[in-house]
């Protein structure tokens, strides 16, 4: 008993090492992008921040698209990686690259021409969009070399190497606060550029970001055994193709969670602008949790991935059942605190003392809100692993577009219970998902397993 808990315990270690460095990548975009929120707030003044808000909102869901895409790359790297191909990685990072350049030029024009007329006809303040165009503009343009340091970054993580990344992301988001404060403050003899500062300091980090990961796949001599049969003139559209059948369910996957919790903070607006804010202030803070959820998702992704190439049915499943239980450990240590220290934590984000009371109540639902969320993001790793993309994507809509949105505005609006209501609807659907993808997983795995009997 002893030997096999022994046996066990690696699996656990295994996974937060690799974890670990993507945890840490995951928070660096999200504190960058509050860090940005916070810098216009003190620098650029009250229309500024809106305008900030404005271009987030309509963007966020546009660039999602294109990080689903790029993720599709990982799993089959883990996967092949997992059968000692190299030949095969190689060439699966050459298509993926291209796919990820015309993909980004595409969201470009998606961005230039469908966000820029959603947000003039948004029935918004006219200087907030005046003063958001040009910042949309500058973020647009940092699409293609986000996306092409994503196609090296899925590429490493994909053979297991995620600190480089981890480390690239550190210092670039220390390097975008540090130009966003000389440019939207006006230092060492700089006009104050206001929000254009935070755009162009977010596309020069990422074209710097981009350089350095490039540098380091094609130097470092981890990559060698794979580099030596890349080629960018390799184009096979079958292995495009590929890509794209795990990549753009992925992507969809983050629209109709993105979606959703975007259509509950319209739903909280309706109720009036003291439950938007608190809506707003609780969200950051289970934000930052989340996207440490979701680096044990992307560990659990390519542990999983690996044993698949290997047909290590066992292992996989070991690998998988370790992340449940780390995530949802995970989940609970933050469960009590965000119950212990409720009535604290919001005044990190606002001093409003209206807001503050509302947003310590969702705190409260949080503690449960966030083990479902931390269960179906290790759920959607698991399955991705295994290459299994298109049911996942439709429990996805099920659980937040059928079940979670429409409880939200029954218990929210119909039924009077307010923001707590819209957070009951939205625990519910987390919870759905959750359930789902956990028997999805068993299925998948009952069926791999017989396989291997026969």
């Amino acid at each position: 008993m002893f030997k096999k808990q022994k046996t066990n315990k690696i699996y656990y270690q295994s996974t937060v090492a690799l974890a670990g460095p993507i945890v840490i990548s995951q928070l660096g975009h999200t504190l960058v992008q509050t860090m940005d929120t916070i810098i216009i707030g003190h620098y650029a003044g009250t229309i500024s921040l809106a305008a900030v808000s404005l271009v987030h909102s309509v963007f966020m869901v546009v660039l999602v698209i294109g990080l689903g895409i790029a993720y599709g790359l990982t799993p089959l790297i883990a996967q092949e990686n997992g059968k000692s191909n190299y030949q095969e990685c190689a060439r699966l990072l050459s298509n993926s690259l291209w796919l990820n350049i015309v993909s980004a030029i595409l969201l470009f024009l998606l961005v230039y021409f469908g966000s820029m007329f959603a947000m003039q006809h948004a029935q918004q303040d006219p200087e907030v969009v005046a003063t958001a165009k040009p910042y949309l503009l500058i973020l647009s343009l940092s699409i293609l070399p986000l996306m092409i340091f994503q196609t090296f970054k899925q590429f490493a993580e994909g053979l297991g190497f995620t600190k480089q990344a981890m480390k690239i992301t550190i210092w670039g988001n220390v390097l975008n606060i540090i130009i966003a404060v000389i440019l939207v403050k006006g230092v060492f003899g700089i006009a104050p550029l206001g929000v254009k500062g935070v755009g162009i300091a977010t596309l020069i980090d990422r074209v710097l970001m981009m350089i350095v990961m490039i540098w380091y796949v094609f130097r470092s001599h981890n990559f060698k055994s794979y580099l030596q049969y890349f080629s960018v003139k390799f184009i096979n559209f079958s292995k495009i193709r590929n890509v794209v059948k795990i990549g753009l369910p992925v992507a969809l996957q983050y629209v109709f969670e993105i979606g959703a919790f975007a259509v509950a903070a319209i739903m909280a607006g309706q109720l009036g602008s003291i439950e938007q804010a608190a809506h707003q202030t609780a969200i950051t803070l289970v934000a930052m949790t989340y996207m440490m959820a979701g680096g044990i998702a992307s560990a659990t992704t390519i542990k999983v991935g690996n044993s698949f190439g290997k047909k290590n049915y066992i292992r996989l499943q070991k690998f998988a059942h370790a992340s449940y239980h780390l995530v949802i450990i995970f989940m609970l240590f933050f469960a009590i605190i965000f119950t212990l220290f409720n009535q604290y934590l919001p005044y990190l984000i606002t001093s409003d003392a209206k807001v503050i009371v509302l947003a310590a109540q969702l705190l409260i639902i949080a503690g449960i809100f966030q083990i479902f969320d931390g269960a179906q993001v290790v759920g959607l790793g698991s399955l991705r692993g295994i290459g299994d993309v298109n049911i996942p994507t439709f429990i996805t809509f099920f659980a937040y577009w059928l079940i979670g949105l429409p409880f939200s505005y029954l218990l929210g609006i119909y039924f009077n219970l307010g923001i707590n209501g819209i957070w009951y609807g939205l625990t519910l659907g987390l919870f759905t998902s959750s359930v789902l993808m956990y028997f999805r997983f068993q299925h998948v795995m009952k069926i791999k397993l017989g396989q291997t009997k026969l």
